[in-house]
């Protein structure tokens, strides 16, 4: 970062800039701090500006290793520990296991961002085919999820730009007309709690293909390195830092999140509505933290919550 002049007549302007290079482009961030300024308002605008440009840099999310860091071999070690105590195997649900998980998956995941429909509602619209008394969009979006559990687990694909679009135009097919399309010029995401404060925005539109890029190539480079609730850690909260979508950007994540988790044979798992709170607290420590701990904290909590339900599921229908 550094203070640029610029003569003006018999005037100097001075303003603070930082620049950084993104393979071939190079971007640059200015603000002005003023005209003919004194040694010591230059230095307290300029502490003023470097706050400013740092702020807007995270908004840009400039990433190049979406972990910043390397997991050591112990960490490794540990975690693949973690994975073998998983509560679940994938290879032993059964077709009607996947259905009660779909059913369970499809209620949660669309409550965490808004619908209204309930649990019982959701399994009769499943299983049934019977429409509750509720919005068609939160039926059409049931019905969506629980296709996009079914593609994912159809599709060889690991992760691409295009797997992610597909799988955002299942779910949103009918009831989006933006279904499968990244958003557009001008449309930038802001993502805000029930207190009206702003918890994370989006990456700026013009990003969002390098930066997914960017993921696809990370996760190919490190499959074979890191364990599956790394990956699918990684990827989910990186997803969801990107925001590349107008709308729907949770789903599509938690859904990508158990593409990876299937495909490096782990169970799936289900993020309960009830804790929201600490789902979103874990997104929160990676985004400015990259702490991976407490998302795989939760999501080995989650396996344990949904190895009862399934098993709850299983026994009330008897």
């Amino acid at each position: 970062m550094h203070i640029e002049k610029r003569t003006s007549g018999k005037s100097i302007k001075y303003y603070f800039a930082h620049s950084y290079r993104e393979g071939s482009k190079v971007h640059k961030f200015r603000k002005y701090l003023g005209q003919d300024l004194k040694k010591d308002k230059l230095e307290e605008r300029k502490i003023i500006a470097e706050k400013l440009i740092l702020e807007e840099i995270h908004k840009y999310n400039i990433i190049k290793d979406p972990l910043h860091f390397e997991l050591s071999v112990e960490e490794i070690a540990q975690i693949k520990q973690l994975e073998k105590e998983i509560p679940l195997k994938i290879s032993h649900l059964s077709e009607s296991d996947w259905k009660v998980f779909s059913e369970i998956f499809t209620y949660n995941t669309n409550a965490m961002e808004g619908s209204k429909l309930n649990q019982k509602e959701v399994n009769n619209l499943l299983e049934k085919d019977k429409w509750p008394e509720k919005s068609k969009e939160d039926i059409a979006e049931a019905y969506g999820v629980d296709e996009a559990i079914r593609f994912i687990r159809a599709t060889k694909e690991h992760l691409s730009i295009q797997l992610i679009k597909q799988i955002h135009k299942v779910v949103f097919k009918n009831s989006k007309p933006f279904a499968g399309k990244l958003r557009k010029k001008g449309e930038d995401v802001v993502v805000i709690d029930s207190k009206q404060n702003v918890i994370h925005e989006g990456a700026p539109q013009g990003r969002i293909n390098h930066l997914l890029k960017n993921l696809v190539d990370w996760y190919n480079k490190n499959k074979l390195k890191y364990p599956g609730l790394v990956l699918g850690a990684v990827v989910h909260n990186q997803f969801e830092n990107i925001h590349p979508f107008k709308d729907g950007n949770g789903r599509v994540g938690r859904i990508l999140l158990n593409n990876i988790l299937f495909k490096n044979n782990l169970p799936p798992i289900n993020i309960d509505f009830k804790n929201r709170a600490e789902y979103y607290q874990s997104l929160r420590e990676y985004e400015f933290n990259k702490d991976l701990k407490p998302t795989i904290n939760l999501y080995l909590k989650e396996y344990k919550n949904l190895k009862k339900e399934i098993g709850d599921y299983k026994r009330k229908k008897k």
